[in-house]
């Protein structure tokens, strides 16, 4: 199946067990870019001589900038274009550093026929497969 053909699937399409994933590699670029644009200036993200005094010892991501990686799948995989967020938990497991690799994996767990609601649990790793954050998001997908 194409891009296209995937981004105009129905919610009657969509299957429970249906996985979606992207990869990326978080690099100082865009730590410093969401800091600008979320206003997030901890200086665990942005100052070097703060983070090595830190328990991490190196600056660290956002781990909202991995969560955002997951409203990526969301909104352009699966469900895809059209998916409005409705809630989506949390947990942040381990800290994501510059040149880490993430995979984001969603996987669709449940639908709600009846408001079109589809619920997904949402995991992100990093390169050596440690999990850095995980969650479930409900969206309205109603196409």
């Amino acid at each position: 199946m194409n891009m296209k053909e995937e981004n105009n699937r129905s919610f009657d399409e969509l299957k429970v067990g249906e996985k979606a994933a992207i990869m990326k590699t978080i690099i100082e670029q865009d730590v410093n870019l969401f800091a600008k644009v979320s206003g997030d200036d901890n200086p665990v993200h942005i100052n070097d001589d703060f983070a090595r005094q830190t328990r991490f010892k190196e600056r660290i991501a956002h781990g909202m900038l991995a969560a955002s990686l997951v409203s990526m799948v969301v909104g352009t995989k699966l469900p895809g274009p059209g998916a409005i967020y409705l809630s989506q938990t949390l947990n942040f497991k381990a800290p994501v550093y510059f040149g880490d690799t993430i995979w984001v994996e969603v996987e669709v767990i449940e639908k709600i026929d009846k408001k079109k609601f589809v619920k997904l649990k949402t995991e992100c790793s990093n390169q050596i497969g440690v999990v850095v954050l995980e969650g479930e998001a409900l969206v309205l997908f109603d196409k």
